[in-house]
């Protein structure tokens, strides 16, 4: 039976979502995002990523979930779908924004995203990493990290858009321990975000365990969320390429529930979903359109840790 919270560390209740209206896949960002897909000869995908996010949004309204639904018209940022990756948001009321490798990602920061958190929410604190890409240091959000908000731990896969100098200024900032490792698809090349690679739940964590190039860490990571009484659900190389490990847990009207794509979900074995439903109701959204510019479900929802204001 999932269990019912009316709050949860690591699961937020409330989500960023923008909306797309020009939305096409990013060139710019295809020489080190290999989950990325070509869509010449496609035709114009707006219509279709814009629909996409148009029912995922509702669908996670209709279990409970609050969705702060924004528009993104201009024809400027392919990438804007993904507003995980410029901006966090951090319990105590702090806001975190990032430093992105594209020039094409740095034009998704949004002031007007910022406004809406510190009026709806408290927000003590905004702290702006983004001067770090004067320095070629660059750390994309909880794309770049993966947050267990319970045990305080930043997993964090080294990349071009992952630097060590960033993470290690985030963590002490925010009071993160980071946790940083190699990880490599069957290919050789490097996992350029590594939430593609994992999902931290509340009782649960799903990794593409294979893809962590030294045992030793790999190891670490696993007893780490087993002494914590977390299950570990390792995927595959096959499971990761479908987006099984770009899943968020969130915090509905009902209880905990697991937000994933449609393709994900296909990827997951019958014993995977059973330890996923024992903790969380699995909830597929479908946007395969969206998955062709290189990220899934996680990618398209920023959480909100911030307490609202009455």
């Amino acid at each position: 039976m999932v269990p019912s919270s009316e709050f949860s560390t690591q699961a937020p209740s409330s989500v960023v979502m923008v909306r797309p209206h020009h939305f096409t896949v990013n060139t710019e960002t295809a020489a080190d995002n290999r989950f990325q897909l070509s869509n010449e000869n496609a035709g114009d995908l707006s219509p279709l990523a814009y629909a996409e996010i148009t029912r995922a949004a509702a669908l996670l309204r209709e279990q409970g979930i609050v969705v702060h639904l924004f528009e993104s018209e201009g024809s400027n940022t392919p990438d804007s779908v993904f507003p995980n990756n410029w901006f966090s948001t951090h319990s105590g009321g702090y806001v975190a924004i990032y430093p992105m490798k594209a020039l094409s990602r740095r034009r998704e920061r949004r002031s007007d995203i910022i406004d809406m958190l510190k009026s709806r929410y408290r927000v003590q604190e905004v702290i702006d990493y983004s001067g770090l890409e004067l320095d070629g240091l660059f750390l994309e959000g909880t794309g770049s990290m993966v947050l267990d908000h319970i045990d305080r731990v930043a997993y964090a896969v080294r990349s071009e858009r992952t630097d060590p100098i960033a993470v290690e200024r985030f963590c002490t900032q925010f009071s993160f321990e980071p946790i940083l490792f190699s990880a490599k698809d069957p290919s050789g090349f490097d996992i350029y975000h590594t939430n593609v690679l994992m999902c931290v739940a509340t009782d649960f964590a799903m990794i593409g365990l294979d893809m962590i190039t030294d045992s030793g860490r790999r190891r670490e990571i696993v007893n780490r969320f087993e002494r914590a009484g977390r299950r570990v659900i390792g995927l595959t190389n096959a499971q990761i390429e479908k987006f099984a490990g770009n899943a968020i847990e969130l915090l509905g009207g009902n209880g905990r529930i697991l937000a994933l794509s449609t393709t994900a979900l296909l990827a997951l074995t019958a014993e995977q979903i059973g330890i996923i439903g024992e903790s969380a109701r699995i909830l597929p959204l479908a946007i395969p359109t969206i998955e062709l510019a290189g990220g899934s479900v996680r990618c398209t929802i920023a959480g909100v840790h911030l307490t609202p204001r009455d």
